[in-house]
């Protein structure tokens, strides 16, 4: 397991109250031993004006699973993560009212500096989305 905190779904979700995150709906719904898994309704909140899923959407799903993986792979006492680059290749159209679209975050390296992470982000039949990659560094708190 790479997670240096105790935590729970429910403490994650918490945790968004009152954000961006949880204005767009974003869930977290499963932790694995390497990843976390978080969905994203494509509704009013999250589609653009021709309704389909806005790109910007998917990053800030992408950028929310990695930023939450980074900060519970650090001791919370001591450091904080930021995020430093983000990107994202759009690979479907997903129409308004398609239910939700998935998050799945695992580590490309996590270093005593610098995490990366991988974000795929599937549709409800499991149809590659969005691939995007973030890096956040690791900054002593004050």
């Amino acid at each position: 397991m790479i997670w240096k905190n105790s935590f729970d779904i429910d403490s994650i979700n918490n945790i968004s109250e009152n954000t961006m995150v949880q204005h767009l709906g974003i869930q977290f719904t499963e932790i694995g031993d390497d990843y976390m898994i978080a969905t994203m309704p494509v509704d009013h909140r999250t589609v653009q004006p021709m309704r389909l899923l806005h790109g910007g959407a998917s990053v800030v799903l992408a950028e929310t699973l990695g930023s939450v993986a980074s900060f519970a792979c650090v001791d919370p006492l001591i450091n904080n993560v930021v995020g430093i680059e983000v990107n994202a290749n759009h690979l479907k159209a997903i129409p308004e009212g398609s239910s939700n679209v998935s998050g799945k975050v695992s580590p490309v390296k996590i270093g005593r500096n610098l995490h990366i992470w991988n974000i795929d982000i599937t549709d409800d039949s499991g149809n590659l989305v969005c691939v995007s990659r973030l890096t956040t560094m690791v900054v002593k708190k004050n």
